[in-house]
């Protein structure tokens, strides 16, 4: 691991602590998955500057692992269709907690360090049926669009 310092004084730790007050603090996440579709994808796009930072910069696999299934679990709670998901998207705060998680490890406190370490391998197998589950539910979502407008 690098410098602790250095990692959180680096730019993109600077932006994962934005995006974590505006799309958690402020509820935009939320707000922006009133949109259909649009919304889950930017909930998506805004986890990559966290899984950057922990695999790129603190160089962590593990840490990297439990970043992601926390930010597919959000991207699959927020697919959930007639507006339950938009209520999970303001309840469940990836991004924060991801931001706390980073922290943590870098300042390596050991509940969360153990934590990370010890997800690492479940995360890895939910990871993949997360992003099973996240096609599976794009499918469906797609046929019943298709369903209802035709």
């Amino acid at each position: 691991m690098r410098n602790r310092e250095y990692i959180q004084q680096h730019p993109m730790f600077r932006t994962m602590e934005t995006i974590a007050r505006y799309m958690d603090q402020y509820y935009l996440d939320g707000v922006i998955g009133l949109v259909p579709g649009i919304g889950d994808v930017f909930s998506a796009l805004c986890a990559l500057p966290f899984v950057y930072f922990s695999l790129f910069i603190v160089r962590s696999v593990p840490l990297t692992l439990a970043v992601l299934c926390n930010s597919l679990l959000d991207v699959l709670a927020g697919m959930i269709p007639f507006f339950i998901g938009n209520v999970l998207d303001f309840i469940y705060r990836s991004n924060t907690r991801n931001l706390k998680m980073i922290i943590g490890y870098v300042r390596d406190e050991r509940t969360i360090v153990r934590d990370v370490n010890r997800r690492a391998l479940a995360s890895a197998v939910t990871i993949i049926l997360l992003m099973a589950l996240i096609v599976l539910t794009a499918v469906l979502l797609w046929k019943l669009g298709k369903w209802i407008f035709s």
